[in-house]
């Protein structure tokens, strides 16, 4: 079993718990995913799963969000 990775993103166009819900269902099709956390003051998430950085970024996005890894 794959040890979760702690992933921070950076997300903009996001305003309400819909647009959350929206993104923590792309993240969750991922296999390997644990968890998130958005804020929606900061425009940032903290994702915990097994999958890529560039995954996590990609899923969030493809639900209508900007999302980019943060360094």
């Amino acid at each position: 079993m794959s040890t979760a990775s702690e992933i921070h993103l950076s997300v903009s166009g996001m305003k309400c718990g819909g647009c959350i819900a929206k993104a923590t269902a792309a993240l969750q099709a991922l296999p390997g995913y644990r968890d998130a956390q958005f804020d929606l003051k900061t425009g940032s998430a903290v994702v915990h799963g097994t999958f890529t950085p560039d995954e996590a970024a990609r899923a969030v996005t493809s639900a209508g969000y900007a999302a980019t890894v943060r360094g």
